[in-house]
């Protein structure tokens, strides 16, 4: 089965999570780790997570993707705004060996003026503090739509995090379809070729989880604002095709379309879907 879900509100626990997901026909699901705009995070309850475990393996729920709050940015200019992040980003992959073997997702983050090379060299940093070679996580720099001095649009930026990264095996990629569209990829038109321009410049391996959003704006437009499923310029047909992807099977795909469950449910569906 073909691992797609959406995003899911973490705030009932993770066996709330995995009744929805199941509930809607997701064999994943993404949550956020605390509050996308904030920093506070609820304690962990043991119970839950066991619990959690279980179900997951009674049914059939595959890789999970935890992801970071917005607010973090490792890039920056501004030491204090490093140090937030790093705490966070630390204190988050502490949290997520209570759930061994999934991935954790974040935004790589914006130099705000003072270049790419050193918000690269940042984030490399950021992640050599955190990153431990006992830990079960893997974690996910996301591809990015260019906002302002967003890091991350282009290849080139990610490979250039990931080559300084210490703990190679700790570390790969989430690819975002309205992001990469947005930042000048064109997957409607050559898919195959997009792909194969990551798999040389970063490389298939390093790919963990693919989020599957249509776009409510026009190629390499830069804006980074999601659609559903169909509705966007991405289109319905192109998404289906990167969901069923032989080169990509065996990752989650996660929806973070504007939906509640019942839309995710109808998008799971159509996604699933023999072209």
């Amino acid at each position: 089965m073909i691992q797609i879900g959406c995003h899911l509100s973490s705030s009932k626990g993770f066996l709330h999570m995995g009744r929805e997901a199941v509930s809607i026909g997701a064999a994943t699901f993404q949550f956020f780790t605390r509050n996308p705009r904030g920093s506070k995070a609820k304690p962990i309850d043991e119970k839950d997570v066991a619990a959690y475990l279980a179900f997951a393996r009674e049914n059939g729920i595959g890789t999970i993707v935890a992801h970071a709050p917005y607010t973090l940015n490792p890039a920056s200019a501004d030491p204090k705004v490093r140090e937030f992040a790093r705490i966070t980003l630390a204190d988050d992959l502490k949290r997520m060996e209570y759930l061994p073997g999934n991935v954790y997702n974040f935004h790589p983050g914006s130099h705000v003026g003072q270049g790419v090379e050193k918000g690269i060299e940042e984030i490399a940093e950021t992640l050599n503090e955190i990153l431990w070679p006992e830990q079960q996580t893997t974690v996910l720099l996301e591809t990015m739509a260019g906002k302002g001095t967003e890091i991350g649009s282009r290849f080139e930026e990610l490979a250039g995090i990931i080559e300084r990264v210490e703990l190679q095996n700790k570390i790969g990629v989430c690819l975002d379809t309205c992001h990469v569209y947005d930042a000048g990829y064109d997957i409607v038109q050559n898919l195959d070729g997009v792909l194969e321009e990551f798999d040389r410049i970063i490389g298939l391996k390093r790919l963990k989880a693919i989020h599957v959003n249509d776009s409510k704006n026009p190629f390499q437009s830069h804006k980074d604002r999601h659609e559903k499923i169909g509705d966007g310029f991405i289109g319905f047909e192109t998404l289906q095709s990167v969901v069923h992807h032989p080169k990509l099977q065996g990752r989650p795909f996660c929806l973070e379309t504007p939906n509640e469950l019942d839309g995710y449910a109808k998008e799971i569906r159509m996604l699933r879907g023999m072209r």
